[in-house]
């Protein structure tokens, strides 16, 4: 069967919401693509492929531009109908050369850990692996206490972050203050926007600062939970972290949000700092993965 790549439509909504409703049909949770689709088609800085075939769509794909030399692909769903048609590819490659027609020097995705397939998939056309993460999830609280200062200076949680292990493992990335759920590198001039924009937190001591963070959105999803996002989140210790998420924790209430994300990184010493102040974490880990465009 002859397949056609071609940018989305408006008029394709149905076709993608047909294949696209029951996605993960073990898991709880239903495919956000719906929700977004016409959202994407007049977002700029993006473009989002079909792959069509005479009567129905196989495939779709997002493709943003994050900054001047990256790119983020996501939303990579098949139609189970064209399955074993090398879908995927074909809409993998068109991202990665509008990317590159773009500027982008690298393309980047994240796949959950359990998706068997999506990880497959990713590996087979070019992504290689990047970064692990997870999210800590600390509960709103107008009442967390902290026994640090804790300030909203960007030069010093950007110094923070920098020398920070989060860093070394997260390999610079943090959430991006535009796209959600894209992660892209934290930047000094990033960092300060965010600071103009939303939150920067700097937990300090008499020696130094010794956590940091960042807010880059509040979002509601579905109909009734909204969530407070961070960046990323990095700390020295325990008793940095503690202050930390109860700084969250205390901006998340001021915000009336009713959960949190933070991007912390998949160690066991970051995932089991979370666990002994009793932040929260999410079940399961994350990856990312990111393709090299400059090749010929």
């Amino acid at each position: 069967m002859d397949l056609t790549i071609r940018p989305a439509e408006h008029d394709d909504y149905d076709a993608v919401a047909a294949f696209t409703e029951n996605t993960w049909p073990d898991r709880d949770g239903g495919d956000y693509i719906p929700r977004v689709f016409h959202d994407w088609i007049d977002t700029p800085d993006t473009e989002t492929f079909v792959l069509a075939g005479e009567d129905d769509l196989a495939g779709i794909c997002q493709g943003a531009m994050l900054t001047d030399h990256e790119a983020w692909a996501q939303g990579m769903r098949v139609n189970p109908d064209f399955r074993g048609q090398r879908v995927s590819p074909q809409l993998t490659y068109a991202v990665f050369d509008w990317a590159r027609e773009q500027g982008a020097t690298v393309c980047r995705n994240m796949v959950f850990s359990w998706n068997q397939a999506g990880l497959g998939q990713s590996r087979s056309v070019g992504f290689e692996p990047a970064t692990e993460f997870r999210w800590a999830t600390p509960t709103p609280d107008p009442e967390a206490e902290s026994e640090f200062d804790v300030t909203d200076d960007p030069a010093a949680a950007w110094s923070c972050f920098q020398r920070s292990d989060a860093a070394r493992h997260l390999r610079g990335l943090a959430l991006d203050l535009d796209e959600t759920y894209a992660v892209a590198e934290l930047t000094r001039e990033r960092l300060f926007r965010a600071a103009d924009e939303e939150r920067v937190f700097a937990v300090r001591d008499d020696d130094g600062t010794r956590a940091m963070s960042f807010r880059t959105r509040t979002q509601r999803y579905g109909d009734e939970t909204t969530y407070a996002e961070y960046g990323v989140g990095a700390w020295e210790d325990v008793e940095s972290a503690r202050a930390l998420f109860a700084a969250i924790a205390r901006d998340a209430a001021d915000l009336d949000a009713d959960e949190t994300r933070v991007f912390i990184p998949e160690t066991v010493r970051h995932v089991s700092d979370v666990a002994r102040v009793r932040a929260g974490f999410s079940d399961e880990p994350d990856f990312v993965l990111e393709a090299d465009l400059t090749g010929r």
